[in-house]
């Protein structure tokens, strides 16, 4: 029994976040979950209690499989660059997924849900990418005068303000477009030579010296 409510809530989690990628958060209900995987109200009811519950499991989830991938990609990278580069394609694998209201949906009626993703942006993103500097200023790459400190809260910074729908309105601006923008004049912004030569050979580009 108690495997059968656990399937039961899997599939309930899984069915909403379909939705909510697809169409933001608020717009979905408990009806429209039930219909999308074709069980009662009552059987989701069972398992939360409300769809902020759902919301809250499901941005615990989500933060706990970024971690596993962002510390994959650190452990893996041949270099600060090779890091950032698979950042960003994993950025966008995640990105393209969603509806860009869904972080507006989640500050203004899930605000419990938003708190665990700031958490995670001021904790777990930002010893990140103080290590990633850090790295990259052993390997060369990275400017040795700048302060991995500052500059880490700075790029954390930018990652919010990049989902901030007063400064990028999701009408005018792709979020994907903005994230691999802010992402990549962060780069060229802390990179020495040795590392832009090298960010134009990730981007196969030349350029005049």
């Amino acid at each position: 029994m108690a495997d059968f409510k656990s399937m039961s809530k899997d599939r309930i989690i899984k069915g909403a976040e379909e939705l909510f990628f697809r169409y933001g958060i608020k717009s979905v209900t408990m009806d429209d979950i039930a219909r999308h995987l074709g069980i009662s109200k009552k059987t989701i009811y069972r398992s939360f209690k409300e769809k902020d519950e759902i919301v809250n499991l499901l941005m615990q989830l989500s933060i706990e499989e970024d971690k596993k991938q962002f510390r994959q990609i650190a452990d893996s990278a041949q270099n600060v660059v090779d890091e950032v580069f698979k950042m960003m394609q994993c950025l966008t694998s995640i990105i393209s997924k969603l509806n860009p209201v869904i972080f507006y949906d989640l500050q203004k009626y899930h605000p419990s849900a938003w708190s665990l993703f700031v958490k995670f942006k001021s904790d777990f993103i930002l010893h990140m990418v103080e290590e990633t500097i850090t790295k990259g200023i052993k390997q060369g790459y990275v400017r040795s005068d700048l302060n991995p400190r500052i500059l880490a809260r700075l790029r954390v910074e930018e990652i919010e303000m990049g989902f901030n729908p007063k400064v990028f309105p999701p009408d005018k601006f792709k979020m994907l477009e903005v994230q691999l923008a802010l992402m990549e004049h962060f780069l060229y912004g802390i990179c020495t030579l040795k590392g832009h030569k090298l960010v134009n050979k990730y981007k196969q580009i030349t350029e005049e010296e």
